[in-house]
């Protein structure tokens, strides 16, 4: 293959596998790789210099996972993760390296974080010049003198125009993901969405840290003026970056990361250095460097427009992956659609897990009824013992903190202001709320705050906000059948303090 730019010659992309007529543009900068994709009809430019790309819309289920081995091999891993027998891989493989080597190419060489202070060498190849910069913008760059000897410990293929054959591959597609983790190589084809390209590699980074005694996470953390640390996790569309990032606007708070995190023994730290988020009008407006995804331009102001855009991300770089100690709090979002959740409670570490482990959200459109959504994955045993040592040994203080609505599901209920959970949120940080009473909620069992000043106090006694007692009950008693039914997929995978820590409607009675 013809190949420019700065490179370690000796492991170049023959290393890779890669021989045939295409071409290698090697470790680009930012500024060429806009050139590039506005040439090549990959992207537009918006009114404030941001490069605006087409991806198609975002799903909201990861691809399958294809790992190589037997099929009858047995695994630890999540749910998700299918098993390719040694030919059929390396026949998919070598088919993707054909296709790849008739192409142009843009790599990457770069670092992505494994331990506060401790990297990866992370080598990307690119069909499109603005995935080889959205990637960039997520990961750290190494020093320029570093990339004369750059030897990768992980290669992540991003092919697009690639399509698996159900036949020849296993694999029906339009999408793929592949993974030889003996060697670090990850194969993902068939999509242009960068959070599956995101999903592949926090996945392959996810399997690591696991042997290391690390978990990986997706949320935000930020960290206070004098180094106390808040943990914002919860299932996608639960709230919790909008969360982490209205306390970063407070002079007194940081965001020290936002996206895949790694919780170990001596405290949490970004993957990534940049961010990839939901699009918020600030981000829209973002300029130069700044990664926009599915975001439609005028056409002739080339002003964004959010309106309906569902599907739209932002890239937006970085230049190092913070890291902190253990959190002193945690903060668990979930968008309760059904009404049900005080708009905050106390966990205790066991409650925490059983909470982090169910993932619950229950998001609505307007006009629309809710629809409970729990955590795809199948969580490792090994995973969620690690969790539960990491809030107790930690001493994190945790809360459940429901963003959604109070006194009736979506469409009858209110929406519980942001206002209303900010204050509550703050509470939890300064410690002035855990010093107040305290009740126990008598369906999920946890400790629901009696009141708080200047906070509704309906927003902590839900069946208070409803209208009929009776139907706050009905409610109650179908969303504690949900979670008992989502949690029999692993509750014997789990410690018995854990178990134990479910919903009762046994102990509901009214």
């Amino acid at each position: 293959m013809l190949e420019t730019g700065m490179r370690n010659p000796e492991n170049a992309a023959a290393a890779a596998g890669l021989s045939g007529s295409g071409k290698v543009f090697w470790n680009l900068a930012g500024p060429t790789l806009y050139e590039r994709a506005i040439a090549r009809g990959e992207a537009r430019l918006s009114a404030a210099g941001a490069l605006v790309v087409e991806s198609g819309a975002a799903s909201t289920a990861p691809l399958p996972r294809h790992l190589l081995g037997e099929a009858n091999e047995p695994t630890n891993a999540p749910d998700g993760v299918a098993r390719l027998d040694p030919e059929t891989f390396e026949r998919l493989k070598q088919e993707m390296l054909a296709h790849a080597a008739g192409r142009t190419l843009f790599a990457q060489d770069l670092h992505v974080a494994t331990a506060a202070g401790e990297a990866r060498r992370l080598r990307v190849f690119a069909e499109h010049a603005w995935q080889a910069l959205a990637i960039r913008n997520l990961m750290q760059q190494p020093a320029s003198e570093a990339i004369a000897g750059f030897v990768p410990d992980i290669t992540l293929f991003c092919l697009p125009h690639f399509r698996p054959d159900a036949d020849r591959h296993g694999i029906a597609g339009p999408g793929v993901i592949a993974e030889d983790q003996g060697i670090g190589l990850v194969l993902v084809g068939g999509t242009l969405d960068l959070g599956h390209v995101e999903q592949a590699l926090v996945a392959h980074l996810g399997d690591l840290l696991a042997g290391i005694g690390t978990l990986t996470l997706n949320g935000a953390a930020s960290l206070g003026t004098e180094g106390e640390l808040a943990l914002f996790l919860g299932p996608p569309d639960s709230g919790k970056s909008a969360l982490a990032g209205a306390f970063a606007a407070d002079p007194r708070f940081t965001l020290m990361a936002d996206g895949p995190l790694g919780w170990n023994r001596d405290g949490v730290f970004g993957l990534f250095a940049g961010r990839r988020r939901r699009v918020h009008q600030l981000d829209a407006r973002g300029g130069f460097g700044t990664v926009l995804e599915n975001v439609p331009l005028d056409a002739d102001s080339r002003e964004p427009d959010l309106a309906g855009a569902a599907a739209a991300r932002a890239i937006l770089p970085g230049t190092h992956a913070g890291s902190a100690g253990a959190p002193r709090t945690l903060v668990l979002a979930s968008c309760d659609g059904f009404g049900v959740l005080p708009s905050i409670a106390r966990l205790s570490p066991e409650q925490a897990v059983y909470h982090l482990l169910s993932g619950y959200t229950a998001p609505a459109d307007d006009g629309e009824a809710p629809r409970a959504r729990f955590a795809a994955a199948h969580p490792p045993a090994a995973g969620a013992h690690l969790l539960r040592e990491l809030i107790a040994g930690g001493e994190t203080q945790c809360w459940l903190v429901n963003t959604g609505w109070s006194g009736g599901q979506a469409g009858r209920g209110a929406r519980i202001l942001p206002e209303a959970t900010h204050m509550l949120v703050a509470a939890a940080l300064d410690g002035s709320l855990a010093a107040g009473a305290f009740r126990a909620d008598p369906h999920f069992g946890f400790e629901v705050p009696v009141e708080v000043e200047g906070v509704d106090a309906k927003l902590l006694d839900p069946v208070e906000a409803w209208a009929n007692r009776r139907e706050h009950a009905t409610a109650a008693k179908r969303l504690v059948d949900l979670f008992a039914e989502n949690f029999a997929r692993f509750e014997a995978e789990v410690d018995p303090e854990v178990r134990d820590a479910q919903p009762r409607m046994a102990i509901a009675a009214e």
